[in-house]
């Protein structure tokens, strides 16, 4: 079994395993838009301009199960663009797209009926890296999936009895990558690193 098909089964199981009753639970679906800013990575910017410290968009999805005080979630996200700048044409398609499973500590639920709820969240999956240019041979030619971390905050409020609003701040971090790779064929100079926050904002559904 690989790393990757070894971190996820572990996530899996850490979620099963946390999960509340179900008699206990207060099941969310998320929707959310976002950006991903602040971005630190060690694989190549063809663009020379620092594209992925910029601001991308940051779509995604989150289920999340919450009791009085402890849950998990789910975490799908996407960040097309991520190697991308609008002046630079050096990279024709890019998108960091992360896989989370993580534990949540939240208030407990009685002292936050009628406000926001505020919560912790922490965990890990994995991270797909993709970015590419026209040329032949092309200057850029990535595409990884190793396993990452991601840890946060948020809060969240309800408007009615079934449907509110969140907002969260989180990092994603890669961890476990190749080391001491060259910078050859657009991978990154030394051991891969890349890591990122992620804002966003998410309309919460209840069922």
């Amino acid at each position: 079994m690989n790393r990757v098909a070894a971190t996820v089964l572990v996530v899996l199981a850490a979620c099963a395993v946390a999960a509340p009753a179900r008699a206990q639970t207060d099941r969310q679906i998320r929707g959310f838009l976002g950006a991903a800013f602040a971005g630190n990575t060690s694989f190549v910017d063809a663009t020379k301009q620092d594209a992925p410290g910029r601001a991308h968009l940051a779509v995604g999805a989150q289920a999340a199960w919450l009791g009085e005080i402890l849950g998990v979630d789910v975490d799908v996200a996407d960040v097309p663009g991520f190697f991308q700048s609008p002046s630079s044409y050096l990279v024709t398609s890019s998108r960091v797209t992360t896989i989370a499973g993580d534990a949540v500590v939240a208030l407990p639920r009685r002292w936050a009926e009628y406000s926001l709820r505020l919560y912790f969240v922490g965990g890990g999956g994995i991270m797909r890296v993709h970015e590419e240019s026209p040329e032949t041979p092309p200057v850029v030619n990535v595409s990884r999936v190793t396993p990452m971390i991601d840890y946060g905050f948020g809060a969240l409020g309800f408007l009615t009895r079934r449907v509110g609003l969140s907002w969260e701040l989180r990092r994603f971090q890669l961890v476990g990558g190749s080391a001491d790779l060259p910078a050859l064929n657009g991978l990154s100079f030394g051991p891969e690193r890349l890591s990122y926050w992620r804002a966003h904002m998410a309309v919460v559904v209840r069922y």
